[in-house]
């Protein structure tokens, strides 16, 4: 026997309940959003036309879509027509994806997210769940939603905008000749603005031309020099015209938009071409894309950052300077990517944190090979009375004087240069202590760098230390993971840096609270009804404490 089911009948009768079990994720999105209070969410807004939508429940159908893996606007606005639970949050409003695209690439949504974040902190911390007293660091590329073959070049702009300056140079000579234009800066009059004012004036001399050719009789024995003038200006203003000032904007853009990169994406601007681990054997390619920075605990993500530049170890201090609940952490731990001599130094003074970042020789460095290897300057014998050096050939090397150099970032590094003397004990040595060109052997040694090294592996070899690092493989690096495969975003859909970081950041907090609710529904097995109840009605709890509220309706759902 079958339940009657008949298509072809002529009513149905519709459930207009939109209501949602106890324990549907939306519950949990909508009591997390819930508590941020809304004079933070809320932004001034016209007091005229239609009334906008409220931030906190466009914020709650993002976060609802994106636990679905559904990322598209008109997508998006699909399930709130269909899906039950998005019209709940809702609330069965009539949205369009014009709206819901535009909120998401605005900049209020982004410092709603950044809001969200710190809650969402203040949550996992009144709850006990940050662990170790440590932040995990690390990054990831994702690919932009550009061109991959449509990108320039630093290289080539620095190649070919001087030898357009040098054209544009000898015009403006030809202009001076010809008493077309007076004197100017070399600098202006290589920049389209210059450019552009040396063509206006072009024109003005060509229309003064016209008027003066009016004027004259229509034969003139030899030709007509104010005709061959204007034939010449005319020649040069279309130049300037359609060549060289078209170009000159375009290289001023693009040096505008390199902002220290090499390169970019002309399809993405802000997108930077980074090599992107295609496949575990490693093999690459050069794509436009964005670097992605994350810290964790728990495997919870507590902020994020989105950097153009591809080396994770430029983006560490702007990541930390922007990282709020910064104190709640003691140890800040990435991976030897993350290891240089600033980085190390503004943790540990102007940070006042505990790095438990290896540098990029300390795995080589622990090796037998390494550590005995008589060419290394640690192995030198080192006489600290008369500050000198002696080398595994018995070639003395004294102080001779301080160095200070700048990387191309601009960081001061101190060094102190030991050169050979030129008198050794033997005249043997006298020949090893030159180079194969005949001077004297030299070498650099940076105390502030050897401290911070012999630091950071005092750190790292220490039981705590060493047990909290090992934490780094699966707290950070599973959560990439987690987002590549099984949320599926490994290209951004959206373009632009501040789209691309609102996306991300609305990806990320759907992470942290899918996560959070899956802690939950293992949690409700540990307590019973009344255990629950008793704790629901505990004084004095946080207001933020959802959790305790959430348990007891996961157990009464159940």
């Amino acid at each position: 026997m079958y339940k009657n089911y008949n298509t072809a009948q002529t009513s149905i009768a519709l459930n207009l309940n939109f209501d949602i079990p106890n324990n549907h994720i939306a519950r949990l999105i909508d009591m997390f959003v819930e508590t941020i209070p809304h004079n933070i969410i809320e932004t001034s807004v016209a007091t005229t036309g239609r009334p906008a939508y409220h931030p906190a429940m466009l914020i709650k159908m993002f976060l609802f879509a994106y636990s679905r893996k559904v990322f598209s606007g008109r997508r998006i606005v699909e399930m709130n027509t269909e899906n039950i639970p998005m019209k709940w949050l809702s609330q069965d409003a009539t949205i369009s994806y014009k709206t819901i695209n535009n909120f998401r690439s605005s900049k209020e949504v982004s410092n709603l997210i950044k809001i969200s974040f710190i809650y969402f902190t203040k949550l996992l911390a009144d709850n006990g769940m940050i662990e170790d007293e440590a932040l995990f660091i690390d990054g990831t590329k994702i690919e932009a939603d550009a061109n991959k073959y449509s990108f320039t070049w630093k290289r080539a702009v620095d190649k070919f905008y001087p030898k357009l300056k040098e054209k544009i140079v000898l015009l403006y000579e030809e202009l001076i000749e010809n008493q077309v234009v007076k004197e100017m800066e070399k600098e202006y009059l290589t920049s389209s603005d210059g450019l552009a004012e040396i063509l206006e004036k072009t024109h003005d001399e060509i229309t003064h031309l016209d008027y003066v050719i009016e004027q004259e009789p229509k034969v003139i024995k030899g030709g007509s020099k104010n005709k061959q003038q204007r034939r010449k200006l005319k020649k040069l203003a279309h130049k300037m015209e359609n060549d060289y000032l078209p170009r000159a904007k375009k290289y001023e853009e693009a040096e505008r938009l390199f902002n220290g990169r090499n390169f970019f994406s002309k399809t993405d601007h802000d997108a930077t071409f980074m090599r992107m681990k295609e496949d575990p054997m490693m093999n690459s390619q050069l794509k436009p894309g964005y670097n992605l920075q994350a810290a964790t605990n728990g495997q919870f993500v507590l902020n994020y950052g989105i950097f153009s530049n591809p080396t994770d170890t430029r983006t560490l201090l702007p990541f930390l300077s922007d990282m709020h609940s910064l104190d709640l952490f003691k140890y800040i731990v990435a991976d030897a990517g993350y290891g240089s001599e600033s980085n190390y130094s503004a943790i540990v003074d102007d940070f006042d944190k505990t790095p438990l970042i290896p540098y990029g020789m300390y795995e080589k460095e622990q090796k037998r090979k390494f550590k005995n290897d008589p060419t290394r300057i640690h192995n030198w014998k080192y006489n600290a009375a008369d500050d000198y050096y002696t080398d595994h050939l018995s070639v003395k090397f004294s102080f001779k004087r301080y160095s200070i150099r700048h990387d191309k970032y601009g960081y001061e590094r101190q060094f102190k240069i030991y050169e050979a003397d030129k008198t050794q004990e033997t005249f043997k040595l006298d020949e090893l202590a030159k180079t194969p060109k005949g001077r004297q052997r030299q070498v650099a040694y940076n105390t502030t760098w050897n401290y911070f090294k012999n630091y950071v592996k005092d750190l790292l070899s220490s039981d705590q230390g060493s047990e909290i690092y090992s934490h780094r493989k699966y707290d950070v690096e599973p959560m990439f993971g987690r987002m590549k495969s099984i949320f599926g975003v490994r290209r951004t859909h959206l373009r632009g840096k501040q789209p691309v970081e609102n996306e991300l950041g609305i990806l990320l907090m759907t992470m942290n609270l899918t996560k959070l609710a899956g802690i939950l529904t293992k949690a409700t097995a540990n307590f019973s009804h009344k255990q629950l109840s008793n704790i629901k009605k505990t004084k004095n709890r946080p207001k933020i404490l959802l959790i305790i509220e959430f348990l007891v309706d996961f157990s009464i759902a159940g």
